[in-house]
């Protein structure tokens, strides 16, 4: 597979392709002369932050658009410091990101999407989808899914003010994927940018098989231009999709591409530029945390997804899991990177 060629193919469709939000989806690229297909980083809270998304892009382009973990607007209607951090201009990066939202307020959302179009951004992602208790508690993410006539009271008033286009990401319910029978006509009602399928429901969390029939159902019944997110880990596994789903536009990728960052990129990924990112990724975290033990942590978070992309890791796995200080975590780190072969694709374990 070579991936050189594709992306010869992706500069050159790249350079006729108005940019997204202004009448395009982002930069597309022939994937196997199948179809043209974007590729989206999907937002991972507590791993793709600001620094890890622009030590990505540098090391490993790719990725047609990252978008953030979500913003939670408050009745307080401030961005804290670390939020501004999260949501720059959008002309002072050198990456397409869109900001997602999550909440059950129209005027939270409306008042999150205004601060965003005064940063340049010119598209808003709605969080139908986040399973956690403690989000689904409160009647969001994926617990908005429980209620569809509510679900369509806030898309009314979300759509009918927004200043900017917005875009979907949901599952199919919180207990029963039937449910989304009765989901889907309610997105279909609304001029939705896009949707992002992810087709599990709540209860599934991420451990339980996504549920591809429904996928198939979604693009049987809507005409708004579809993205699919879930377990795509390889690049084989990208070609099979694409040529089962042509009608999809696009892929959103999150532990697949934690997991092998170099995925989508001409060089791939090899352990010499895996252990370059990751060495930059921790002097960003030791600025940005002042010290080194939350650095250290939020890096064994990424490594938890990485160690499966090389063989026979459990035994230096099981020493960084253990590392408390900077230098034995550097130790191991380079221990792994220069002994361990690099499997030929992702095989994950989680």
């Amino acid at each position: 597979m070579n991936i050189a060629a594709l992306w010869i193919n992706r500069r050159r469709l790249e350079k006729n392709r108005p940019p997204y939000g202004k009448g395009g989806v982002g930069t597309f690229w022939k994937l196997w002369q199948v179809l043209d297909l974007y590729f989206d980083f999907a937002p991972m809270e507590g791993l793709t932050d600001h620094i890890y998304r622009e030590l990505h892009h540098r090391y490993f382009p790719g990725v047609d658009r990252y978008y953030t973990p979500f913003f939670s607007p408050t009745i307080h209607r401030s961005l804290t410091p670390r939020e501004r951090l999260e949501l720059p201009p959008a002309d002072s990066i050198g990456y397409r990101l869109v900001p997602q939202i999550l909440t059950k307020s129209p005027e939270d959302f409306l008042w999150m999407a205004e601060q965003c179009r005064e940063q340049g951004y010119t598209v808003v992602n709605l969080n139908l989808g986040c399973p956690s208790g403690t989000v689904t508690a409160k009647g969001k993410g994926a617990g908005m899914l429980a209620d569809p006539d509510s679900l369509d009271r806030f898309l009314d008033a979300i759509f009918s003010k927004s200043p900017l286009p917005i875009s979907l990401k949901t599952r199919l319910g919180m207990e029963n994927p039937e449910d989304f029978v009765k989901i889907l006509p309610i997105f279909n009602r609304y001029p939705a940018r896009e949707l992002i399928l992810h087709p599990r429901v709540r209860k599934d969390f991420y451990k339980l098989p996504v549920r591809r029939e429904w996928l198939d159902y979604t693009l049987e019944n809507t005409n708004i231009p579809l993205c699919y997110n879930g377990n795509i880990t390889s690049l084989s596994e990208i070609s099979q999709f694409s040529a089962r789903y042509p009608q999809a536009r696009g892929i959103m990728l999150g532990r697949g591409l934690i997991g092998d960052p170099g995925m989508l990129s001409p060089g791939g990924t090899t352990a010499a530029s895996l252990e370059a990112f990751f060495e930059a990724l921790l002097e960003g975290y030791l600025s940005a945390f002042g010290g080194s033990r939350n650095a250290m942590f939020r890096l064994k978070e990424h490594w938890s997804y990485l160690l499966c992309r090389f063989e026979g890791w459990e035994k230096l796995g099981k020493r960084l899991r253990k590392a408390t200080s900077l230098e034995e975590y550097r130790a191991v780190t380079h221990e792994i990177f220069t002994s361990l072969p690099l499997a030929p694709a992702l095989n994950p374990n989680w």
